[in-house]
């Protein structure tokens, strides 16, 4: 990757503060919250349940208004607007009545009115996200694997510089995510999106990224800026490196204390 000097910051969260009331509590979220990611980087944020991790990408993506503080894309303000950025959840939110082809282009249809070359944009690129010869299948069919391999070809459809994928792999087995990982190193690296990840698993962080941020307990502050210094591209042979391995350590140090 170039230099941090040699890149323009694509995203930016300024002293994020959001709160909210749950029942008769007056829950304080996440507390002046500043990262960024620039262009063509892959940053995760990880931290403890209950942290804030999910709303912060609930406010970076319009859906939640932050209390104070500010969302910028490419230099301009985008607090509180929607459609700004792309956003895939955990679960991967598949219409059971739709065959892969009709789901995979649902938020593209939104925004292009035009089924037939929709369809054709998404054919195109059945392959790289190991979906080709899948396209009439209804999700019942798919496994746990391509149900998040489609969910993330919609997301990447809708055509956004910046992704946030909240845990997309949390629910899968050991394997299939391990798998998928590997996967989406390589679709990052054709593709060069920006992305904000997050993650529970230090490994997962460590091997994807090429930095991490460390947020607290609620409120969520962030307690530690991480870089990766892992070569790229990178593969499962990384993960036996001393490097790897302190990386590991330092973010559960962090994590624990």
């Amino acid at each position: 990757m170039n230099s941090c000097r040699d890149r323009k910051v694509k995203i930016e969260v300024v002293g994020l503060q959001k709160s909210y009331l749950l029942g008769s509590l007056f829950i304080k979220a996440l507390d002046d919250i500043n990262i960024h990611a620039y262009e063509e980087e892959f940053v995760s944020v990880i931290g403890p349940s209950g942290c804030g991790k999910s709303t912060l990408f609930n406010v970076i993506c319009g859906l939640q208004v932050p209390d104070r503080g500010n969302i910028y894309l490419n230099g301009t303000e985008i607090s509180g607007k929607t459609g700004m950025v792309g956003y895939m959840l955990q679960k991967d939110l598949l219409l059971p009545w739709r065959k892969v082809i009709y789901n995979v282009i649902l938020g593209l249809e939104l925004s292009v009115n035009d089924r037939k070359k929709n369809i054709e944009t998404a054919q195109e690129l059945l392959p790289t996200f190991g979906l080709e010869s899948f396209e009439n299948a209804y999700p019942a069919l798919l496994s746990g694997g391509m149900k998040q391999r489609a969910a993330l070809l919609r997301t990447y459809l809708l055509g956004r510089e910046v992704m946030l994928l909240d845990e997309p792999f949390g629910a899968l087995d050991a394997i299939t995510r391990r798998e998928l990982q590997d996967w989406l190193l390589k679709v990052w690296d054709k593709f060069k999106k920006t992305i904000l990840f997050v993650t529970h698993d230090v490994e997962e962080a460590a091997y994807l990224s090429d930095r991490i941020y460390v947020m607290t307990n609620r409120p969520g502050k962030i307690k530690g800026e991480i870089m990766v210094d892992l070569p790229r591209p990178r593969n499962r042979d990384v993960t036996g490196h001393v490097e790897f391995k302190n990386l590991t350590k330092n973010l559960l140090k962090l994590l624990e204390y």
